[in-house]
This record gives C-alpha cells, structure tokens and sequence, in this order.
C-alpha cells in the first residue's frame, strides 16, 4: 500500500500545479540557470496554433535589420535563426543564445501555412518594442534588444494585418 501511495502522490502534486511555459528550441540550455548571453522571448498573442514560429537574430544597424540571411551570413555578420512548430497549448518561450553580450534586432514571425515565406495576408510579426507595426517597413528601434552577459527576458506579442490600419495586435 505504501508504494501505490508513493507512486500517486507525484501525480496529484503535478495536477495542482499552475502551468509555467516550457523553454523550447535548441538553444534552451543557454536560458538554464547562470546560462547565457541568451534571449528569452515569451511570445503572446498568437492568432491560432498552426504553422511554424521563427524567431531571427540581426545586426542592430540600419543596413542590416531584415537583410537576406545569405548575405548576412556569407559577410560573416550575426544572423540566428529558431524555428519551431507551435506547441499545441500552453504559454511559449523561445531561448535564443547570442554570440555574445551586446545590441541586437529581433524579430518573431508566426508564419502560419508554414510555406517559410511571409504572407502578408495572414502571417504576423512581432518586435520587443510592442510599438503597432501598421503599413510601412518595421523600423529598427521596435527591434532592438540589449543583452548582457546573462538571460534577458522580452514579451513579444505577435501583429496580424487588420484591415487598412495595417498590423496590430489582435483584440482579447
């Protein structure tokens, strides 16, 4: 009696427990404890489940903030990528280790018929600056993140086209 007893407790203890969102990606050993220089990004908003997450890492200058990856790369200049399917629930966090402590771009894309090119009619973005997106080309300073030697943490909530205002967060 005294094994089944053990045996359930855990479980009943687990039940009661609030749901906390899970690290996922990669790099999410570079968010642990004494970790990083690293990027927590806990992404809120989403329009639905489906299709993929990305979230990008660039150079925090005008020149290169939403330049082509190969580019990028081939110039030996910082570009990171994470893709990942949506959890089917509960809240996201993405962990993004960095090359090292400095300013960054980031950008999260919910790209959701998972063809790996933005629609702009249904896929949605998001910066850590929040600011409404609307109809022009994102500007730099809503993409800019500071990073320390350790774990910075960003709430990015995801902007969907809503009619001729442009991009902005979806109602509650």
């Amino acid at each position: 009696m005294k094994r089944f007893v053990i045996a359930v407790a855990p479980i009943a203890f687990a039940v009661a427990m609030p749901a906390h969102a899970q690290t996922i990606g990669g790099d999410a050993g570079a968010c642990a404890a004494g970790g990083g220089p690293a990027i927590l990004a806990n992404l809120g908003g989403l329009k639905d489940r489906n299709g993929t997450l990305k979230l990008e890492l660039y150079p925090a200058n005008d020149a290169d903030f939403l330049a082509d990856d190969t580019k990028l790369i081939a110039a030996g200049k910082v570009f990171r990528r994470i893709r990942l399917q949506i959890p089917a629930s509960g809240p996201i966090e993405i962990c993004m280790r960095v090359p090292r402590p400095g300013r960054y771009a980031l950008l999260a894309v919910h790209d959701r018929d998972g063809k790996n090119k933005f629609n702009f009619f249904s896929d949605g973005a998001g910066f850590p600056s929040n600011a409404k997106l609307g109809m022009s080309r994102p500007k730099l300073a809503q993409a800019l993140i500071d990073v320390g030697p350790g774990v910075v943490s960003t709430a990015i909530r995801l902007q969907y086209l809503r009619g001729i205002s442009g991009f902005g967060p979806l109602k509650n």
